[in-house]
This record gives structure tokens, C-alpha cells and sequence, in this order.
């Protein structure tokens, strides 16, 4: 998975860099949450793991942008600080965050932690893809709306998309008679 990790310390980026490349991550470093916001609207990344307290752009900060705009794949954020109060805790989770870890980084925890992330990135892609089927009746194939109204399809087509039908016969249901 590919993972962005935004820490102003240059030591925590090696770390967790060669932690992330040992669990078989693609991580892509940066030093700031500025840099961070930068690379993320650049190519959107399914993880990013930032520091709380950075220069130009704090860990919050980034969160709540990245929140801001709406993504087609989902994207998890693992705040990391040294502050462990419980208003930080809870302040992480209000702007966003999935999950906050302290620092020092223990790498097991790391590691069940980016596993959480890729089930939660699963499970919105699900979503995503059940969210997309159309309830559709098999008898008179109207097709259960947003409002669970049921509609003609012709009709639920037409008012989401710029199309119009034509009616004709399927050379095999003219075969049939």
C-alpha cells in the first residue's frame, strides 16, 4: 500500500520508512503537513500517518483538509505525538483522524495499526461498490430510487443522465414471437 508519512523529524521518517518498506509499504516522505497536503491533492494516497506538530500545516490541520474533499477512494489518517492528553486524543478523532498513536512509535503497534487502515480502505471500497447496485424488480424491471420509490428504468435513467431511449425488439425476444 502505498503510504504518506509527514513528520518534521528527520529521524521518525527514517524509522518509520524502513518499518513501512519491511511490512511491504510504499512510503513517500515528507517534512511538513504543507508538503503532506501538497503530495496527497497531487495523488491521493490510501494512508497517511503525520505528526501532530509540524511546521506550515499541523497533523490536525492536514486532517481536517483531507476531510474536506470528497475522494473516491477513502483515505485513513494516523495522527503520531508525543501529546497524550486526553483532549488530544479526542481532538484527533473530532477533525477526522482513524486512529493516533504516541511517540515513540512501538512497531508492532504500527503494524496492526496500517493493517486496521487497509480494512477500513476495503471496507469503503465495498461500500462504495454496494452503494452503486440498483435494487431492480425481475418482473417488471422498475428500479428501486434513493427514496426506495419505484420507478421505470426509462424514467430513473433519464433524470440522472442526459439520455433518451428508442423501443425495439431484441432479434431473440422476436425470435420468440
Amino acid at each position: 500500500m502505498r503510504i504518506l508519512v509527514a513528520d518534521d523529524d528527520p529521524g521518525v521518517r527514517t524509522i518509520l520508512n524502513g518499518a513501512l518498506r519491511k511490512l511491504g509499504h510504499e512510503p513517500t516522505l515528507v517534512e511538513d503537513g504543507q508538503a503532506a497536503w501538497d503530495a496527497h491533492r497531487a495523488h491521493a494516497f490510501p494512508l497517511i500517518i503525520s505528526d501532530w506538530m509540524m511546521p506550515r500545516l499541523s497533523g490536525p490541520d492536514l486532517c481536517r483538509a483531507v476531510r474536506s474533499v470528497s475522494q473516491e477512494q477513502y483515505t485513513s489518517v494516523i495522527i503520531l505525538t508525543t501529546l497524550s492528553s486526553r483532549s488530544n486524543f479526542v481532538e484527533a478523532f473530532d477533525v477526522g483522524a482513524d486512529d493516533f498513536m504516541a511517540k515513540p512509535v512501538n512497531l508492532d503497534e504500527l503494524k496492526a495499526r496500517v493493517k486496521v487502515a487497509e480494512r477500513i480502505g476495503g471496507l469503503h471500497t465495498r461500500v462504495t461498490m454496494l452503494e452503486g447496485l440498483l435494487s431492480i424488480c425481475a418482473y417488471c424491471k422498475k428500479i428501486r430510487d434513493d427514496n426506495s420509490q419505484w420507478q421505470h428504468i426509462e424514467r430513473f435513467v433519464a433524470t440522472r443522465a442526459p439520455v433518451s431511449f428508442s423501443h425495439t425488439i431484441c432479434p431473440e425476444c422476436k425470435a420468440k414471437g
